[in-house]
């Protein structure tokens, strides 16, 4: 894997705490045996469905998308931090910091790669749409049933959760004028801030320039002023998303497109290659964070034999909860072997 500069829009794909760290990174090691090879130019790769080389800003060709990757070689620019590496892939700032061998506080140094290991189990999918899934903070874009795009999102926080459900997309607009909701004008009396009532469009406006407003209550999906705030529960409810990639989606999408927001912090998919891929997400919102048992239930209910998961492994992710997707077959290294091309 060839280290991609900073600057370049392709750096998103290419190619993990602390007491779990030696099991957990080791199931997370990218590009085992060749298993989820660099696709050049890709948006992104889709593992254990049926591989597709796609470029910059295509569509992927794959019949089943268990899971996406975002994982790259990540070289640092000036002004990166672990926190804006980590909002940039949607992956814990820790993994990388534990990945590369890094303490968490010290600064980054211009020029130094890193290696970022970004997986996530796709939700269920819509044959067109937006499915933003809250506790992974990602929202996944489907054309023709299949994966086009994902992107890292912030959401609500726990004290301002987004709302779950179906909507449409209802208006697309640019360098928007930020109406203050009275809400968060009571929020900002409360904290001693300026009570501001509008923010026009430019740099001091927290809607960046490209808003897709949704028929849900006041949500809507927007860019933002502060990237290193993505992959987070940061917002007020609103799905907060980098400048670039709301830029990439707002051209993507046209009113009266349709999606869903799900909560869903535990993800279990098996690809068509019999590869098994298991996440595990914060409850932030405390809405049931999910046992050992439910993982089970999961199993049993996707036709998965329970005998075929490494159980302890699922056992450790259910107590780190970083959010990372990992291979949990009891034989995924054969599996991988055998994607390799192998015996």
């Amino acid at each position: 894997m060839q280290p991609v500069p900073a600057h370049d829009p392709r750096r998103r794909p290419a190619r993990g705490l602390a007491l779990f760290a030696a099991a957990l990174i080791a199931a997370a090691a990218p590009c085992a045996a060749g298993a989820c090879e660099a696709v050049p130019g890709a948006t992104l790769r889709l593992v254990g469905g049926v591989p597709a080389a796609t470029p910059a800003g295509g569509t992927p060709v794959a019949q089943a998308d268990p899971v996406v990757d975002r994982s790259a070689e990540h070289v640092v620019a000036r002004g990166d931090s672990l926190t804006s590496v980590g909002a940039r892939y949607g992956v814990a700032t820790r993994l990388i910091a534990v990945e590369n061998g890094l303490d968490a506080r010290k600064a980054l140094r211009p020029g130094q790669v890193l290696r970022v290991t970004a997986r996530h189990v796709v939700p269920p999918p819509l044959a067109d749409g937006i499915v933003i899934s809250l506790p992974q903070r990602m929202l996944f874009f489907f054309r023709g049933g299949r994966l086009a795009s994902a992107y890292p999102v912030a959401v609500g926080r726990s004290d301002w959760p987004t709302p779950t459900g179906d909507f449409t997309v209802v208006n697309r607009q640019t360098d928007k004028t930020w109406v203050v909701p009275p809400s968060i004008q009571e929020e900002m009396r409360r904290e001693g801030k300026r009570v501001l009532t509008e923010v026009p469009p430019g740099p001091d406006n927290p809607l960046g320039r490209h808003w897709i407003g949704l028929s849900l209550p006041a949500i809507g999906i927007h860019g933002t002023i502060a990237p290193a705030s993505v992959y987070g529960f940061r917002s007020h409810g609103c799905i907060r998303v980098h400048p670039d990639d709301v830029a990439e989606l707002f051209d993507r999408v046209a009113v009266g497109e349709r999606g869903r927001i799900v909560y869903l912090p535990l993800l279990l998919a098996q690809g068509e290659d019999g590869r098994i891929w298991f996440e595990a997400n914060p409850d932030a919102y405390r809405r049931g964070a999910g046992t050992v048992e439910t993982v089970r239930a999961m199993a049993r209910d996707r036709g998965i034999a329970e005998g075929s998961i490494d159980w302890g492994l699922v056992a450790a992710m259910l107590g780190a909860r970083d959010g990372l997707a990992r291979e949990v077959g009891v034989d995924r290294d054969r599996a991988a072997e055998r994607n390799a091309g192998g015996g």
